[in-house]
């Protein structure tokens, strides 16, 4: 028997999302040197099965589904799981339902953070809860964003899984702070990828570089991206010429280091071509890899949350780009619990090269902080997990 787990995981159209695929890695691995297999849900399930060496089934075919689709394909699911009812032949949630027969539990895992901005993660998270309830098997939800942006109807499903599930874990306070309003009993901490691809000690790996690394999202929230395409590059000129060499790196783009750049790295290279100073281009690669190169840079420059994540435990200066709410909670928070606070609103770019200058000034301080934190964070994390493995085997 294994842990069905679902978290937003699959390459497709040759693209990787280097963030959700590094907490889904970290469920995989806390749970393992627990004793405890997977099974995971993916929007590729071949390629993420032979990419993690777990099995995996289909997702449950809400995507593309309207609300009031949406609302019905839950309750059918449900019906389904519950015996009510069966599947037509070929309906992709027969995989789920088959796998849900040789489960001992479900583990909702970080990734499809559950805001009304993406309406398909949850009816997926909430559906496949109720149709482990109505097997009588425990849920787990670990890793969470909840909101900032939750309609009633969106925060009434995602209130109730929260409440019916045995455990469930927020990754910032603004989450945590959501969920106690609904009567949930919850756990704030660190994002499940904090530690991925590191042992129990810290100072693992090879030691920091002068690079300031570089990973843009392309969302702007309604922005001119001419203009703030043209304001990030002057201000990654001035982190080239007072702080050392500048590097892109995608966490949303290309799994194929031979692809042409799309997602991020199209960005990337806008952005690139937009400088006076020359600067490289690390392929997307994977999340572990990922995780050592923010670890082992001077200085982090993103707009994407999971750098940051990767970055910040191993006392790397960040400067976090908000677009919005929603991003500005994510950043916040990320750096929040390793004592960094430098989160900058895109509208405030032109103030940013003077916040860069602090934070390349402040890195002794920066490390310090995060090697005080380090410890208890750690042993939070462990914690957690013991009782994720626990509720679930």
């Amino acid at each position: 028997m294994g842990v069905l787990t679902i978290g937003d995981i699959g390459v497709l159209s040759g693209i990787i999302h280097i963030g959700d695929e590094a907490m889904f890695e970290a469920a995989r691995d806390e749970l393992a040197v627990r004793g405890l297999g997977i099974v995971g849900i993916s929007s590729a399930p071949e390629e993420s099965a032979a990419r993690y060496d777990v099995p995996c089934v289909p997702r449950l075919g809400f995507a593309g589904l309207a609300r009031d689709a949406a609302v019905r394909r839950s309750a059918l699911l449900t019906d389904a799981a519950a015996g009510r009812t069966r599947l037509d032949a070929g309906d992709p949630a027969q995989s789920v339902l088959d796998a849900l027969d040789e489960s001992s539990g479900v583990l909702i895992a970080g990734g499809g953070n559950l805001a009304s901005r993406w309406p398909v993660h949850i009816y997926e998270r909430t559906t496949l809860a109720a149709m482990a309830r109505a097997r009588g098997l425990p849920v787990v939800v670990s890793g969470q964003t909840f909101g900032p942006d939750l309609e009633a109807g969106d925060a009434e499903r995602v209130a109730a899984m929260a409440r019916s599930a045995l455990y469930t874990g927020v990754r910032e306070p603004a989450s945590a702070t959501l969920a106690r309003g609904w009567g949930v009993r919850v756990r704030a901490g660190v994002d499940d990828a904090s530690f991925l691809g590191q042992g129990p000690r810290s100072g693992e790996g090879p030691d920091a570089s002068d690079r300031v690394l570089v990973s843009l999202s392309g969302w702007f929230a309604g922005r001119p991206a001419d203009e703030t395409e043209r304001d990030i590059a002057v201000l990654l000129d001035r982190a080239a010429d007072t702080v050392g060499p500048v590097v892109f790196h995608a966490h949303f783009g290309p799994a194929s280091a031979d692809s042409e750049p799309s997602g991020d790295a199209a960005l990337h290279e806008r952005v690139r071509a937009r400088m006076r100073n020359a600067s490289e281009v690390v392929p997307s690669g994977d999340s572990v890899s990922a995780a050592r190169l923010a670890r082992t840079s001077r200085l982090l420059v993103t707009s994407r949350y999971h750098p940051a994540v990767f970055a910040a435990p191993a006392g790397v200066p960040v400067l976090a780009l908000a677009a919005d709410a929603y991003t500005r909670v994510k950043l916040t928070g990320a750096l929040g619990h390793w004592g960094q606070d430098a989160v900058a609103d895109l509208d405030a770019l032109a103030d940013a090269p003077a916040r860069l200058a602090e934070l390349a000034a402040s890195g002794a301080a920066v490390a310090l902080a995060a090697a005080e934190r380090l410890d208890d964070h750690r042993a939070d994390s462990a914690r957690w997990w013991d009782a994720v493995a626990d509720a679930l085997c």
